[in-house]
């Protein structure tokens, strides 16, 4: 006999919400463990450092977004409170981990944005953030990451390793180094060449005109893990 579609209902809520609901407790808690870490950066580098001008200097600004801030870069970091999953053309599905159980292929998210730090000095409100990586995990705390630089952590290791803190501090400084080396460029002539009076006291009073590292450019060329 077919269930009905109470039974069906109550099947789902009793499999597949809970385990998006496992997935969203495993990604607070890997998100506590990351800020943790975030907190502690400063305390150790700092002192390493001669110019205090570039100081690293943390912000805990809610429960699912954090702040590192190091020279004239922000990396924010934001954990999406919703649980995720790939679709069927995803590599994910070429591997056995993915394979033997379908559960393991509900991700929660977190992604780390690289903006300038005047953005927020001055309120820039149009100002461009760059994606610089996302961490994947899923309830058993298994993870992998896209981004830049982060090629041994791809991938291919989901369900290789669990998400801890030492982790964690080769991811946020991977992404810290890549986007330290990564250069605001001028943007085009033809882009700037004509201004209105408007726009100019609109960017003396609340510094508006938008900025970012490529604008104008190509940022998808860079390299990305896989």
């Amino acid at each position: 006999m077919e269930p009905t579609l109470q039974q069906q209902f109550i099947e789902q809520l009793k499999t597949r919400a809970v385990l998006k609901k496992n997935v969203f407790d495993k990604t607070v808690k890997a998100f506590a463990e990351l800020k943790e870490v975030l907190k502690s950066l400063p305390k150790t580098i700092n002192p390493e450092l001669i110019d205090h001008r570039v100081n690293l200097e943390y912000e805990d600004v809610t429960g699912y977004v954090a702040k590192l801030k190091a020279g004239g870069d922000v990396l924010v970091f934001y954990m999406h409170t919703n649980a995720f999953h790939f679709d069927r053309d995803h590599k994910v599905w070429q591997l056995a981990y993915a394979k033997e159980d379908v559960r393991r292929t509900y991700c929660g998210v977190i992604n780390i944005y690289n903006f300038l730090s005047d953005s927020f000095r001055y309120g820039r409100q149009n100002d461009l953030g760059y994606l610089v990586a996302r961490v994947f995990l899923n309830h058993e705390g298994c993870f992998f990451v896209e981004g830049k630089r982060q090629q041994s952590m791809g991938l291919n290791n989901f369900g290789t390793s669990v998400i801890n803190k030492q982790i964690w501090t080769t991811i946020i400084e991977t992404a810290m180094l890549y986007s330290l080396e990564f250069d605001l460029l001028v943007p085009p002539y033809d882009d700037m060449k004509i201004i209105s009076l408007a726009q100019m006291n609109d960017e003396i009073v609340q510094s508006r005109l938008r900025t970012g590292k490529r604008l104008g450019f190509v940022f998808n060329s860079d390299d990305v893990a896989q």
